[in-house]
């Protein structure tokens, strides 16, 4: 089904689709997403759409920070998110109380990749779904994002996604996908440099490192 969409849109009948356990392509600040309800059979569903691979967790769009005070916080996790958020930053945080599913939290290092979307749909949808809304990159396994309504839906029939709801939104100005931090343990590490530039970071936290390259 294609939805289309504006700031003010009725998003009732998108949030009861995702309550059933239904997908939606969305459109987030960056690219379009695939997502769904935060819950195991979401995430499964999401997962075998996209393909997946099991190595890579799927992140988790959020109201606010408080929101997810589960998670362990640390000072510079907050920092970022005080000065990133709403925005294209995500935060890798523990999650030991395993409040988010599997596929979500990695089952290897027990983190969850956390981010506020600024863009006014994603935003509602996460509000009025009264909690985190899964999201990957609208694509086929090693192509670009999509960033317009019409490469969606060429990707959704690529994938077979006759049962996701597309949230049409028309083209989405140019951008990197987000920055990924990882503040799980005491100094935050950038495993992805994206829209927002390491040095905008270093400017919050001095300490900021890049990730190792092998």
């Amino acid at each position: 089904m294609d939805l289309r969409v504006d700031p003010e849109a009725d998003l009732e009948p998108v949030v009861e689709h995702l309550r059933r356990g239904g997908l939606v392509a969305y459109p987030t600040e960056t690219v379009y997403g695939l997502g769904s309800a935060c819950v195991d059979e979401g995430v499964r569903a999401v997962r075998a759409l996209k393909r997946r691979d099991r190595g890579k967790p799927l992140i988790a769009l959020v109201e606010s920070q408080d929101a997810v005070q589960g998670l362990e916080w640390t000072p510079a996790a907050r920092e970022l998110a005080e000065v990133f958020w709403p925005g294209s930053v995500t935060l890798v945080l523990l999650d030991p109380r395993r409040i988010f599913p599997e596929g979500v939290r990695d089952g290897r290092t027990g983190t969850v990749g956390v981010r506020v979307s600024p863009h006014p749909v994603a935003s509602r949808l996460v509000r009025e779904l009264g909690a985190p809304l899964t999201s990957t990159s609208l694509n086929v396994p090693g192509e670009p994002p999509v960033t317009s309504a019409d490469e969606a839906r060429q990707i959704l029939s690529r994938l077979d996604g006759s049962e996701v709801w597309l949230l049409d939104a028309g083209t989405l100005p140019p951008s990197a996908p987000s920055t990924v931090v990882d503040c799980s343990s005491g100094v935050p590490v950038v495993l992805r440099e994206g829209a927002v530039p390491i040095e905008r970071l270093r400017c919050v936290l001095p300490e900021t490192h890049e990730r190792p390259t092998d």
